[in-house]
């Protein structure tokens, strides 16, 4: 087994991919080796001591690359320390704390699959420039009516205390 820690994403536009990066600065700070991949990327899980799996919500669920990777490598996963976090532009809207418990339903399906000693919940950014069609008419009318609101909403304190706080685990 490897001394390296993988945090791997999957990420539409970006902004998982930059939560991503985020842990893994404050991994390295804390002194762990770390690797950031797209989890489409991850050949080979043998290298790593440890994985910080997260993804980008679409439906209320993970992307179907991230709970491919996370089927793909199971059995793997299950032998190391293992958390995981989603990155969701719900809990940016007016009140999103309010809806955390709800959003962690939608975490379930990954459970099943790997059990995370520690789950990372985020708010996450709208660019409506970033998103293909459908998509992005269907998520524009939600941003003119108020429902989501455009911007970046990452809180970077957040993220940074929760890689602080899993990174003696891994």
């Amino acid at each position: 087994m490897g001394e390296k820690v993988l945090v791997a994403y999957a990420s539409r536009t970006g902004s998982t991919a930059g939560v991503a990066d985020a842990i893994a600065r404050t991994l390295a700070v804390k002194g762990s080796q770390v690797e950031v991949k797209q989890m489409t990327e991850v050949t080979d899980l043998g290298q790593y001591r440890a994985v910080v799996a997260g993804s980008a919500i679409r439906g209320q669920k993970w992307l179907p690359e991230a709970m491919d990777f996370l089927e793909a490598n199971k059995l793997e996963l299950a032998r190391k320390p293992f958390a995981d976090f989603m990155v969701c532009i719900t809990l940016a809207m007016k009140n999103g704390e309010s809806y955390r418990e709800g959003v962690k339903d939608w975490m379930a399906p990954v459970r099943r699959t790997v059990k995370p000693f520690s789950e990372g919940y985020f708010a996450g950014a709208l660019d409506l420039s970033k998103l293909p069609g459908m998509e992005k008419v269907k998520m524009g009318l939600a941003a003119s009516l108020g429902v989501f609101p455009k911007g970046d909403h990452r809180d970077w304190k957040a993220i940074e205390t929760w890689a602080e706080g899993i990174a003696g685990s891994l």
